[in-house]
């Protein structure tokens, strides 16, 4: 199904290359009362060929009929009116749209590649976007709430021969505490110095925002784009950043220095939609010196042999002792963020998984162990010093019941899935006017319902 709505989504994306002069334009399917041109094919062969994707068979039979899918979804959607929230696409695009100008380098740059205004670009974007989501929209309302038995569970593996059990690759679960270093007055006060400097130079018309960020903000993500963040709601902000920034009432006005996790900010006003903001801000990071690391360092010394003595545990440490907000509260546990699954979230990590700095120090570790000190850059893009504690290891494995039900149950989910919707897709051929051109039905199609006798 993955690979499904990740076709799709490239479909809904084919404009993404400029429009080839030399394509002869022509219908060459329809579906129902929706054309597909050839140009609209060879567009996303040509996307597909610039991404790198691997293609299954002949790229003019197996695109048009993967927008034919698509277009039968989207019907679907209309007859049950299957929508999804403007809100919810306009972020979509907006996270886009931030995304190719950060890969690109500038809002000019991006309209000098798609010769088109960045207001034009959006407008495009939103229709193709809208339909990606109604698509899996629509696949979540036809399979529904897949519930498996622990006996369905088993057939499914006992059905398996050995060679085709899924490998389980290694993996750990960690538990952490990091601390720190103390940032002196001195050097947040020379930070802040510099901020209301910046202001005073935008006020007095000496510099733009857009330039000062560009040349000192220390937020890599949009330093490049003048500071600029692109739309988005206070959900997405941290609290105190988004409390002042949605207080602002126009551009002229420069906010007051905020302190978040990351830093110090000042903020200019873009934009306000609705319920949505866009700005710009100039962040700046204290300095930590390697005094002030030594001195977390030696902290984290005392609290090491602490454990080692067994004054504390792991556990009672991570509680009252770390600065990881993210996991004091669970006794220092790491969870994966990035864990694709529709179970819960889940403190095993895969080696790559792990932060790079954790990684290299887990590899060697024994289960109970806990590291000695060792430095590393935090989320927030922070140097904090660290100890972590290896609370489980499972091994690289072939797939059992015992250890892995978890990941066979939504292996078989992601089945029952497919099966679901692949039927859905041959009842719907039956219904459904379809005409392909000669030259065109000539394929090993995956649903050959398509071309009727």
């Amino acid at each position: 199904m993955k690979k499904g709505l990740l076709l799709f989504f490239l479909i809904s994306c084919s404009w993404f290359l400029k429009a080839q002069d030399n394509v002869i334009d022509e219908i060459v399917w329809v579906v129902g009362d929706d054309a597909i041109l050839r140009s609209d094919v060879e567009s996303q062969r040509l996307y597909l060929l610039n991404a790198g994707e691997r293609l299954e068979g002949d790229p003019y039979c197996f695109i048009p009929e993967q927008m034919a899918i698509q277009k039968l979804y989207l019907n679907q959607a209309k007859i049950d009116s299957v929508d999804v929230p403007e809100s919810q696409v306009i972020q979509s695009v907006d996270q886009w749209i931030n995304s190719v100008i950060g890969q690109i380098g500038s809002k000019e740059k991006v309209e000098e590649y798609f010769n088109k205004k960045l207001s034009q670009i959006k407008d495009e974007k939103i229709e193709m976007i809208r339909e990606q989501q109604i698509v899996q929209e629509m696949q979540r309302k036809l399979v529904g709430q897949i519930k498996l038995t622990p006996a369905e569970v088993r057939k499914y593996y006992n059905q398996l021969p050995q060679d085709s059990l899924p490998n389980i690759p290694t993996t750990v679960e960690v538990q952490i505490i990091t601390i720190e270093p103390k940032i002196p007055f001195e050097e947040t006060d020379a930070i802040k110095a510099r901020l209301r400097q910046f202001t005073e130079d935008v006020n007095n018309g000496k510099y733009e925002f857009s330039t000062l960020a560009r040349l000192y903000s220390q937020d890599p993500g949009s330093a490049a784009r003048g500071g600029e963040l692109g739309f988005m709601t206070k959900a997405m902000l941290q609290p105190e950043f988004a409390n002042v920034a949605f207080n602002l009432k126009d551009s002229k006005h420069i906010s007051q220095i905020v302190q978040t996790e990351y830093g110090y900010h000042i903020i200019q006003l873009i934009e306000k939609r609705g319920d949505r903001l866009n700005c710009r801000h100039i962040l700046l990071k204290p300095e930590v010196s390697e005094t002030e690391l030594e001195a977390a360092t030696a902290r984290m010394d005392s609290i090491y042999n602490n454990l080692k003595e067994d004054k504390f545990t792991f556990e009672e440490a991570a509680t009252f002792l770390s600065y990881d907000k993210d996991t004091r509260n669970n006794k220092g546990l790491m969870v994966n963020d990035n864990y694709e699954s529709s179970n819960a979230s889940t403190p095993r990590f895969e080696m790559h998984e792990l932060p790079q700095e954790v990684g290299k120090v887990v590899y060697n570790m024994k289960v109970g162990e806990i590291s000695k000190p060792f430095r590393m850059v935090n989320k927030m893009q922070k140097e904090v010093v660290a100890i972590v504690k290896l609370r489980a290891r499972t091994e690289a494995h072939k797939a059992n019941l015992t250890d892995d039900y978890q990941a066979l149950k939504s292996i078989v989910e992601e089945k029952k899935k497919e099966e679901l919707l692949n039927d859905w897709i041959r009842k719907q051929q039956k219904s459904t006017y379809v005409r392909i051109s000669e030259g065109w039905k000539n394929c090993d199609f995956r649903f050959p319902g398509w071309v009727k006798e």
